[in-house]
């Protein structure tokens, strides 16, 4: 084969990523960017040391394709957390739909480190592990946008 790859040419499966480190997590980031979801689908396991979000991720991969915008929900996953804290945002209100702008890795000694969720609206959820290890895997069929549109920020 002689010509260039091309996004039309994409495999439609779901994405399955994982982040290991630094560079990795820059592309989960990426695929993030303008995620929603309920305040309440988030949820630390302190025993298995988990914390996870489910989530409706923007198909940034897709554009806007033939069928418009598109949406798919996923599962984000951060193993070996040895702290949760959130700020700016009422874990009481259950109806709350927060916006996830990007994912920040800061190392801290010996591989751990903090992973922040940034969320619109100057909230954040800082998520301690012992070492960086997070996965993305989206568990239905992708759907419409339903506002038919793709998310846009101000230069």
């Amino acid at each position: 084969m002689t010509e260039d790859a091309r996004f039309e040419d994409a495999d439609e499966a779901p994405l399955a990523l994982r982040a290991l480190d630094a560079g990795d997590l820059k592309v989960l980031s990426a695929v993030l960017q303008d995620a929603v979801f309920p305040v309440s689908e988030m949820t630390w396991d302190s025993r298995k040391r988990r914390f996870a979000v489910l989530l409706n991720r923007f198909r940034w991969e897709k554009g806007a394709g033939r069928a418009g915008p598109e949406r798919v929900r996923a599962v984000l996953v951060f193993e070996d957390v040895v702290k949760v804290a959130s700020q700016g945002l009422s874990r009481g209100d259950p109806d709350l739909v927060l916006s996830l702008l990007a994912l920040d890795w800061t190392p801290g000694e010996d591989g751990t480190g903090r992973i922040t969720l940034i969320l619109a609206g100057d909230g954040a959820v800082a998520v301690d592990v012992e070492a960086l290890e997070v996965t993305l895997k989206d568990v239905t069929q992708p759907y419409r946008a339903p506002s038919g549109k793709a998310p846009r920020h101000p230069d």
